[in-house]
């Protein structure tokens, strides 16, 4: 762990935009470098796997909270709304970490060649980090000094990743997004629904007949994947999209939330507060006073 520290250290100190976050040049593989405990993150977060190198971080979902620090893995694997929040990073010893996005479509040409069983598990896992995929990390990180080879071995090095992921420690909550038609799959068609459309009216029928189930069986499974309820899920979408466009395009309150699908803007106001734990003006005068 302590070279993929070092590798990550090198590479956040020079590539790290205002977040902290440092892309690299593989598909879905990300570093991560913050120097101070932070405010509340809220997203919605696609499957990956975050491996910590330094520091400790907590995440939850619903009503779920989960931390990890050093030499530990968080894996989601459901697009799943989070609310993150960095607690353990100073100047002198930052929280430091890799993520890597999860590819559903390779999951399933690994798990149907593998022949590996599908196993119904819940959205989000905190584990001891695998050995196995942090060698590979750590590999492809290497390969950034030696250009030239990044098209011939990035792809086999990604790939390898994820063949890890599926087979070690991890494999049992990831072995979901390498099958269709498990429930996992059926909630994430729904899932893609609610999000091309989380601003309109919300019909469960029609998210359970893309889902192929019936409504108890949707709400039943929805929740268990998600740990929300449909209606719980679009709302934390509409609110996360409005503080969005209130921060990037500076939107009014009333307008970002009739944006996103409110008719009332108190009631907005109300849950605002309740996800963000203060009400938007006052989220909004911090955010950009902190930036």
């Amino acid at each position: 762990m302590h070279t993929l520290l070092d590798l990550v250290r090198r590479h956040t100190n020079g590539h790290s935009d205002r977040s902290g976050f440092a892309p690299t040049p593989f598909r879905g593989l990300g570093a991560v470098r913050v120097l101070h405990p932070g405010e509340l993150q809220v997203a919605v977060q696609k499957p990956l796997i975050a491996i910590c190198l330094q520091g400790r971080k907590r995440v939850t979902i619903g009503t779920k909270s989960f931390e990890y620090g050093a030499g530990e893995a968080l894996v989601i694997t459901a697009d799943v709304p989070t609310i993150s929040q960095i607690l353990d990073a100073s100047p002198s010893a930052p929280y430091y970490a890799v993520a890597l996005e999860l590819d559903a479509a390779l999951l399933r040409a690994l798990t149907t060649e593998a022949d590996l069983r599908p196993v119904d598990a819940g959205p989000i896992h905190v584990e001891p980090a695998d050995a196995d995929v942090m060698d590979a990390a750590q590999r492809l990180l290497r390969l950034m000094d030696r250009p030239s080879a990044l098209p011939v071995l990035g792809d086999a090095l990604i790939r390898e990743m994820h063949y890890w992921l599926l087979t070690g420690q991890h494999g049992a909550a990831i072995r979901s997004l390498g099958r269709a038609d498990t429930h996992a799959d059926r909630i994430a068609r729904a899932v893609a629904l609610i999000r091309q459309d989380y601003a309109g009216t919300l019909r469960v029928g029609d998210l359970a007949a893309e889902a192929g189930m019936s409504e108890s069986s949707f709400h039943q499974h929805f929740r268990a994947v998600t740990t929300l309820s449909p209606l719980q899920f679009q709302k934390q979408l509409r609110l996360i999209e409005a503080r969005r466009i209130m921060l990037m395009d500076r939107a009014g309150i009333a307008h970002a939330a009739h944006f996103v699908g409110y008719e009332s803007v108190p009631q907005f106001t109300r849950d605002y507060a309740r996800l963000f734990g203060m009400p938007p003006g006052r989220d909004m005068r911090e955010a950009r006073l902190g930036a």
